[in-house]
């Protein structure tokens, strides 16, 4: 989980770097034909092409379609804010994730959670700080619609349990981002030279290889003693951001962080107990 979430890391700073250079369509639509190679080797281990039988129509669609809005979202925040700022902004998912279990999967939430929520939330507004006269603090939005969109998402990969495999799920958003990017060719795409295409193919194999730990660091342990290790990603933005950029994370921005994790962790306690 460490390491998957180190590569994803890589992959924000990569794309972060390349925003100066092509647009967000192209970014996106060109990683992804790259992301292919590792999803096809996912495919191969999860039996070949019947490991892309379709069963929920409705929920690879859906899914498609939070991924590519996330895709972008994100990508735009990345073009405009600190790397570790909008990392920490996007651990508010299973804040919307508790928010939203109610209605989406009829679950109860009790008061322990929800003033966990409304905790995590408030770290989200310290980070922003909508006080602030400077218009790129509402940049800060972005990272949370990628929030909201990321909840939705694992919401409904939830309700595809069962009939759909990974390497399905992966290869089917990813087809979408392919398909959504290259729509956008004819609005201000740029040549790529022979060193860009590399950084691309970097870029995209570093993705698919994150999300191979990720996965295998799930099936290998319980979700409840490696789930709290992804929140070592700010780490990694945080030491990539000064390496790169020289962005020195300022106490609000620790304050927010340190809230939105407190209540990621509590959320994650009181399902464990929960559900025991």
């Amino acid at each position: 989980m460490v390491l998957g979430g180190l590569l994803l890391t890589i992959n924000d700073a990569i794309q972060k770097l390349m925003t100066a250079d092509f647009p967000t369509g192209q970014l996106l639509a060109v990683r992804a034909v790259f992301m292919l190679f590792p999803i096809a080797f996912f495919i191969w281990r999860a039996g070949g092409l019947n490991a892309l039988k379709i069963v929920n129509y409705r929920g690879q669609v859906l899914r498609a379609v939070l991924v590519c809005t996330s895709s972008f979202l994100f990508v735009g925040a990345l073009a405009l804010m600190p790397l570790a700022d909008a990392v920490a902004i996007t651990f508010a998912g299973p804040l919307f994730v508790t928010a939203l279990a109610p209605w989406l999967l009829k679950e109860f939430v009790g008061w322990r959670r929800w003033a966990a929520v409304l905790t995590g939330f408030a770290g989200v507004s310290v980070i922003i700080n909508p006080s602030s006269s400077n218009a790129l603090q509402w940049v800060a939005l972005l990272p949370l619609g990628v929030a909201l969109c990321g909840a939705i998402r694992d919401i409904a990969t939830r309700h595809m349990h069962g009939t759909e495999t990974t390497a399905g799920i992966m290869f089917y958003s990813t087809f979408a981002v392919i398909i959504v990017g290259f729509a956008t060719a004819p609005y201000a795409w740029v040549p790529i030279s022979p060193a860009q295409y590399l950084l691309f193919a970097i870029n995209g194999l570093v993705f698919g290889a994150a999300h191979y730990f990720l996965v295998e660091a799930l099936r290998h342990a319980e979700a409840s003693v490696v789930a709290p290790f992804k929140y070592v990603t700010l780490v990694w933005a945080i030491l990539i951001g000064i390496a790169l950029w020289g962005d020195l994370p300022d106490k609000r921005m620790f304050v927010g962080a340190c809230l939105v994790i407190a209540s990621g962790l509590y959320i994650l306690h009181r399902e464990l107990q929960r559900h025991a």
